[in-house]
C-alpha cells in the first residue's frame, strides 16, 4: 500500500519513482490510496483491454471489494478510422466499423464478467470509445468510483521494465484509489 498526495505534475514526479519501481520490482498487486478511508468502496471501476491481466485484475476487484458495484470499463477505438477517413473511406463505413468495434467490446465484457463468475447484479458494463487512459479517468469522475483497478501492462506487455502508459496516466490523473493488479492469467 502507496499514499499519494500532489496533484497532476508534483504526483507524477512522486508516484514516478516511488510507484513505479515498486510496480517492476513486485509480483504482488499495489494499492496507491488517495483518500482518507471511511468507509468500504462503494463502486470499483475495473479497467479490461481483453489481455492476459484483465481476468486476474476483476478476481483481485472482487476480493478487495467485494461488496462493491463492479463497472467493467472497455476503450475501444476503430481500427485504421484516422487512415480510413483520409483514404476517403465514406463516413458510413466508418460508422459501421465503429459499431462493430462497440458490439466486439461488448461481447468480450460480457464474456469475461461471465468467465469470472459474476452475477449479474455485481457488475455493469461500460463500453466507451476513445483512448483508454483518457476515459478511464473521465469516467471514474462521471460514475462515481471511489476505486480504479488496472492490470500491470494491459496490451503491451512486451518489457517488464517498464510500466503502462495507461497505468501511469491514471496514477497521475485520477483522483480515486487506484489497485494495480501485477498477475496475469
Amino acid at each position: 500500500v502507496l499514499g499519494a498526495r500532489g496533484n497532476g505534475f508534483l504526483r507524477r514526479l512522486v508516484l514516478g519513482s516511488t510507484a513505479e519501481r515498486l510496480m517492476r520490482r513486485s509480483a504482488r498487486p499495489l494499492l496507491v490510496v488517495r483518500q482518507a478511508p471511511h468507509e468500504a468502496y462503494r463502486r470499483a471501476l475495473v479497467a479490461v483491454d481483453f489481455s492476459p491481466w484483465s481476468a486476474p485484475a476483476l478476481a483481485l476487484a472482487h476480493r478487495v471489494a467485494p461488496h462493491a458495484q463492479l463497472v467493467l470499463l472497455a476503450a475501444y477505438e476503430v481500427p485504421f478510422g484516422e487512415k480510413l477517413r483520409y483514404a476517403g473511406v465514406d463516413e458510413a463505413t466508418v460508422e459501421r466499423y465503429r459499431e462493430a468495434a462497440r458490439l466486439e467490446a461488448t461481447r468480450r465484457v460480457h464474456a469475461l464478467a461471465e468467465a469470472c463468475g459474476l452475477r449479474a447484479a455485481q457488475w455493469t458494463a461500460h463500453i466507451v470509445e476513445g483512448d483508454a487512459s483518457l476515459r478511464i479517468v473521465e469516467q471514474e469522475a462521471e460514475l462515481g468510483c471511489d476505486l480504479v483497478v488496472l492490470g500491470k501492462h494491459g496490451r503491451a506487455a512486451g518489457v517488464d521494465l517498464l510500466l503502462g502508459s495507461t497505468t501511469r496516466h491514471v496514477l497521475a490523473e485520477g483522483s480515486s484509489d487506484v489497485l494495480v493488479s501485477t498477475a496475469r492469467d
